[in-house]
C-alpha cells in the first residue's frame, strides 16, 4: 500500500470514465504499508480505493478479484470490487494492472481488545468455510519455495545467531511439510491478516481487507497468521491469553479443527513468524524504490519466531 506508480487526475479522470461512479472529486496516496500502489478515490457517487498491483501477475488478478467479489456474495464483510461498464473487474492504468474497490467505512484498530479478536476469529472462520466452496486455485507465491530463496537472499545480512535460527528452522518446516503430506484442509486465504487489514467502525467490523497475497494454503495456517498478529503484546510477541481464548474461541465456534490442523498448530505458529521475518528481512535489506514506503523491523518477527519456539504448550 506504497506508492510507487504515480497516478494524476487527469490520469484517473481518463480511466474512471470505463466505470459508472461519475466524476472524480478527490485523489489521496495511501502511504502504509510495501507492497501495491493504493489511492483514496472520492468521486460523485462512490468512495474507493484504487489499487495498482506492482507484483502479482496480471493473468492471478482474476483469482484475487474473483475471491473477494465471492466472499462478498457470501456474506463475508469484505470490500468488494467494482465492475466497469464491460463486467471487467480490472484493466490497465499507467502500465500496471489497477482495479476499484468499495471504500469501507472505520479505521484499522492497532490495539484490539478480546471482543475485536473474538470478531475477527468468527468473520475468519466464516470466510474460511465460504472460501472452501472457492474453486479457482493459486500456489502461494510466499510459500516453500519463496522462502528458501528469499532465506538465501538475506542470510549474508545476518549475523551467526540469526543465521543458525534461519537455518535450523527452515529445516524444521521442511520435515514437517514432508511429514504432513496434503493432508491438511485447504482452501483460499487471505494469508495476511494483521491487524491494518480490518477496519472497524467504533466496534463493529466493516470488513477485511488487502488480499494481495491470497493463495491456496491450509487454513490452520492462515489462522496462525492472524492469531500471531491480533492477540500478542507487541512488545514482546508473547500470546495475551484473555485476547488468544477470544479468538479461538470464536473461531472454533464455526469452524472446528480437525485433527491434523490440531497436531500441526505449533508449526504452523512458528511458519507464520517465519514466513514474516523472511519478508521484512527481504524488503528491510533489499527495498525497491518508492515514493511512499514504510519498511517494517524485521525484529518484531525474529523475536515472534524465538517465541513461538516455545509454544508447543499454547493449544487451540
Amino acid at each position: 500500500m506504497a506508492v510507487y506508480t504515480s497516478v494524476s487526475s487527469a490520469e484517473l479522470s481518463a480511466w474512471l470514465a470505463r466505470y459508472s461512479a461519475g466524476a472524480l472529486k478527490q485523489l489521496k496516496p495511501i502511504a502504509s504499508g510495501i507492497e501495491n500502489t493504493n489511492y483514496f478515490v472520492t468521486t460523485e457517487h462512490r468512495a474507493l480505493v484504487l489499487t495498482l498491483y506492482e507484483r502479482l501477475p496480471q493473468e492471478d488478478l482474476p483469482f484475487y478479484l474473483n475471491l473477494t467479489a465471492h466472499l462478498a456474495n457470501e456474506g463475508v464483510r469484505v470490500a468488494a470490487p467494482l465492475a466497469d461498464r464491460s463486467g471487467a473487474l480490472f484493466s490497465t492504468l499507467n502500465g500496471k494492472p489497477a482495479c476499484l474497490v468499495e471504500r469501507l467505512h472505520g479505521e484499522a484498530n492497532m490495539q484490539p481488545t478480546a471482543m475485536h479478536c473474538a470478531v475477527i476469529g468468527g468473520e475468519l472462520a466464516r470466510m474460511h468455510i465460504a472460501a472452501a466452496r472457492y474453486r479457482p486455485r493459486l500456489a502461494n507465491s510466499r510459500g516453500p519455495a519463496w522462502m528458501l530463496n528469499t532465506s538465501r537472499a538475506v542470510r549474508p545480512y545476518l549475523n551467526v545467531e540469526q543465521n543458525t535460527l534461519l537455518a535450523q528452522e527452515m529445516d524444521f518446516q521442511r520435515k514437517a511439510r514432508e511429514a504432513r503430506g496434503d493432508k491438511l484442509p485447504v482452501g483460499a486465504i487471505h494469508a495476511d491478516l494483521f491487524r491494518d487489514n480490518a477496519l472497524f467502525d467504533a466496534d463493529t467490523l466493516s470488513g477485511i481487507i488487502d488480499f494481495g497475497f491470497a493463495a491456496t494454503d491450509s487454513f490452520v495456517y492462515d489462522l496462525a497468521i492472524t492469531i500471531n498478529d491480533w492477540c500478542i503484546d507487541d512488545a514482546d510477541t508473547q500470546f495475551k491469553p484473555e485476547h488468544y481464548r477470544a479468538l479461538m474461541d470464536a473461531y472454533l465456534a464455526v469452524r472446528p479443527l480437525s485433527a491434523i490442523e490440531l497436531e500441526e498448530w505449533p508449526a504452523m505458529l512458528r511458519l507464520g513468524a517465519l514466513r514474516f521475518w523472511l519478508s521484512r528481512l527481504y524488503d528491510f535489506h533489499l527495498p525497491r524504490p518508492s515514493e511512499l514506503v514504510l519498511a517494517k523491523d524485521p525484529a518484531h518477527f525474529e523475536r515472534m519466531l524465538r517465541a513461538r519456539l516455545l509454544s508447543f504448550a499454547v493449544t487451540p
